[in-house]
C-alpha cells in the first residue's frame, strides 16, 4: 500500500490539517480536498471513492468532519481500510475531542501520531494503539539515569562550592585576626620587626620593604628612635575596604546567583515541573470575554449547585443557590424596574430580596424596584433577588462508579445518568483520579476522554446531555491495586437552563413607565460536585 496524505477536513473540503507522506506540493494537495466533497455527493460507496489518478478512502467523524487518506490506485484496499480504522482512534485520543478547534490545537501532536502509523514513502509500520502512546509520551529509562546523575553531579558541585567557600573565608578571618594583633597589640621594633618572636614587617610597610631590596643600599638602623603604632580603630577599615568578602553581594548577588542559575537551567532544558496535587484539567466554568454593554441594563441569572453522592450514585447533600443581578450601564438604566413572574414560582423554593428593594411591591405586584424611588448605581452590580432549595432531587447527574481489584490490575465501571430531563447540559467533565500515572487501557466508552500522565488524570467528556444523550458508560483497566484511589469523582457542566423557573417579565422606567432596552444572561453551573 501507499498512502499520499493524511487529512481531516470538513464536509466543504476545508483541510484541519494535512500530512503527506510523498514529495506533493500544496496546490496538488488542496486541489484533491476540494474535489473530494464532489466525489462524495455523486457516489454511493460508503468507504472509498476513485478518480482517474487516485483513491479517497475515508471516514465520518463527528461535527460534519472527515478523516481521508488519499492513495494510488494500485493500493492494497483492505490494508488501507485498517489503516483507516488506527487513525480513527488515534484522532479523539491525542487531540481529546472531534471538534475543530481540538483538532487545530493539537495539529502537530497528530502529526507525529500519524507518523507512528505510517513512515516516509506512504507505508504502513505494524503498530498498536498502546505502542503509539508510549511512544508520544517518550518516556526513556535511560533518560531518567542520565538525567539523576546530572543532578548528583549538580548536588557534588554545589557542595564543593560551599565547602571552598568556607575555607576561604576562614583563612580571610585568620588572616583578619593576624593584622590585628601585629597592629594593635604589639610594640614595633626596630627596622620594621614588630609582634612578638618578630613577627616580620608590617602589613603598611611591605611595599618599602620590597622597594629598599631592589636597589643596592643598605639601611641603617636608627636606634632609639620610637615608632608611634597606628590607631587601633583604623586597622579594620583599611582592611574591611581591601579585603574579599564572599556572599556579601546582598540581592544584587543573589539576583546574579539566581539569573545564572535560570540560564544554566534553561540551556540544559531544566525546567520546573507543576505543584503536586494540580493538574492540567480544570472543572471551573470558562471564563466569558469581557464585552462592552450595549444596553442600559444588564440582567444576569445564575445558579450554582453543590452536591455530595456516595460510590453507589445515592444523592446524601444537595444545596441550589441562586440571585439575579442588575447592572445599570448608563444613567437611563439607573430608574429600572424589573417585573418577575412572581405567580409561577415554585413554592419550595425559598426566595428573599435584597433589603434595599421594596419587598411590599415585591409581594403584591412580583416588581423589584429600590425604595424610596432610589437609582441603581451605574456600573456596580446589585443582587436584587435570591433563591435556594435543599432537595436531592435537584441533582441533574448521578455517577456509578465500580472499581474491582483483578490481581495486579483495576478494572473500573462507570455509569452516567441524567436524572434531570428537563436540563440540557454542556460541556460535561467527568474528573477521575487515577492513583497511578500508568496509561488506561480503555475497553468501552460513550463520548470522548484525555489522561494527563503527570497528575495521574483522566477526563471524561461529553459535549452535551440531554434527553436523548441521558446515558453514557466507560469501562477501563489499569495497574494497580488500590479501589480507594478512583476517588472522590468530580464532575463539572455548565448549562442555560435554571431549576428555577424565575423569568423576566419587563423592565420599564419608574418614572414614567416606559420600556427600557435590557440584555439578559443566564447560567447553572456546579460549585462543588463529587462522588466519594
Amino acid at each position: 500500500m501507499v498512502v499520499l496524505s493524511a487529512s481531516v477536513c470538513t464536509r466543504q473540503g476545508k483541510a484541519l490539517f494535512s500530512r503527506q507522506f510523498v514529495e506533493m506540493n500544496r496546490l496538488r494537495v488542496e486541489g484533491l480536498l476540494a474535489a473530494f466533497p464532489k466525489l462524495v455527493g455523486h457516489s454511493k460507496q460508503h468507504t472509498y471513492v476513485e478518480t482517474d489518478s487516485v483513491r479517497y478512502v475515508y471516514q465520518p467523524l463527528e461535527n460534519q468532519m472527515y478523516l481521508l487518506l488519499i492513495t494510488t490506485k494500485a493500493s492494497n484496499i483492505v490494508e488501507d481500510l485498517g489503516t483507516l480504522r488506527l487513525l480513527a482512534k488515534l484522532v479523539p485520543d491525542v487531540a481529546g475531542g472531534l471538534q475543530e478547534h481540538s483538532i487545530q490545537e493539537h495539529a502537530f501532536d497528530l502529526i507525529f501520531a500519524f507518523d507512528e502509523v505510517l513512515t516516509a514513502g506512504g507505508y504502513k509500520e505494524e503498530v498498536t494503539l498502546s505502542a503509539i502512546r508510549s511512544n508520544l509520551i517518550m518516556d526513556s529509562h535511560e533518560e531518567k539515569i542520565h538525567m539523576a546523575l546530572k543532578q548528583t553531579k549538580e548536588d557534588q558541585a554545589k557542595d564543593e562550592m560551599r565547602r571552598k567557600a568556607k575555607d576561604i573565608k576562614d583563612r580571610q578571618m585568620a588572616h583578619m585576626r593576624q593584622q590585628f594583633v601585629q597592629g594593635g597589640t604589639a610594640t614595633p621594633m626596630p627596622a620594621g620587626m614588630v609582634g612578638f618572636g618578630g613577627g616580620g614587617p608590617q602589613a603598611s610597610s611591605w611595599m618599602d620593604f620590597n622597594a629598599g631590596a631592589q636597589q643596592p643600599q643598605v639601611v641603617q638602623p636608627q636606634y632609639g628612635f620610637e615608632i608611634a603604632p597606628p590607631p587601633v580603630a583604623d586597622v579594620p577599615k583599611v582592611l574591611a575596604k581591601t579585603g574579599m568578602k564572599l556572599g556579601a553581594g546582598g540581592k544584587a548577588g543573589a539576583g546574579a546567583k539566581n539569573n545564572l542559575m535560570a540560564a544554566m537551567a534553561a540551556e540544559d532544558n531544566l525546567f520546573p515541573l507543576a505543584p503536586a496535587g494540580k493538574n492540567a484539567f480544570d472543572l471551573s466554568a470558562p471564563a466569558k470575554p469581557a464585552v462592552t454593554p450595549s444596553t442600559p441594563v444588564s440582567l444576569v441569572l445564575e445558579e450554582k449547585i453543590n452536591v455530595t453522592m456516595n460510590r453507589e450514585g445515592v444523592v446524601e447533600a444537595c444545596e441550589v443557590k441562586g440571585t439575579l443581578t442588575l447592572t445599570a450601564n448608563t444613567d437611563a438604566g439607573t430608574m429600572a424596574v424589573v417585573q418577575v413572574n412572581k405567580a409561577s414560582l415554585a413554592p419550595n423554593f425559598n426566595v428573599a430580596t435584597h433589603p434595599k428593594v421594596d419587598k411590599k411591591m415585591y409581594e403584591s405586584q412580583g416588581v423589584l424596584a429600590l425604595k424610596g424611588d432610589k437609582g441603581f448605581p451605574v456600573g456596580r452590580p446589585v443582587g436584587v433577588l435570591r433563591w435556594s432549595y435543599n432537595g436531592e432531587d435537584a441533582a441533574p447527574i448521578t455517577i456509578n462508579c465500580w472499581p474491582e481489584d483483578e490481581g495486579g490490575s483495576i478494572t473500573v465501571n462507570i455509569e452516567m445518568e441524567l436524572t434531570r430531563k428537563d436540563l440540557v447540559l454542556q460541556d460535561v467533565n467527568i474528573l477521575l483520579p487515577l492513583g497511578s500515572t500508568e496509561t488506561p487501557v480503555v475497553e468501552n466508552i460513550d463520548g470522548v476522554y484525555k489522561h494527563d500522565a503527570r497528575s495521574g488524570m483522566m477526563c471524561w467528556h461529553f459535549d452535551q446531555i440531554d434527553a436523548s444523550n441521558s446515558t453514557g458508560s466507560l469501562e477501563f483497566s489499569i495497574p494497580g491495586n488500590d479501589t480507594d484511589a478512583f476517588f472522590p469523582v468530580q464532575i463539572g457542566f455548565r448549562s442555560e437552563t435554571l431549576l428555577c423557573p424565575v423569568q423576566i417579565a419587563s423592565v420599564t422606567n419608574s418614572a414614567n413607565g416606559t420600556p427600557i432596552p435590557n440584555q439578559i444572561s443566564q447560567s447553572f453551573v456546579p460549585d462543588s460536585y463529587q462522588c466519594a
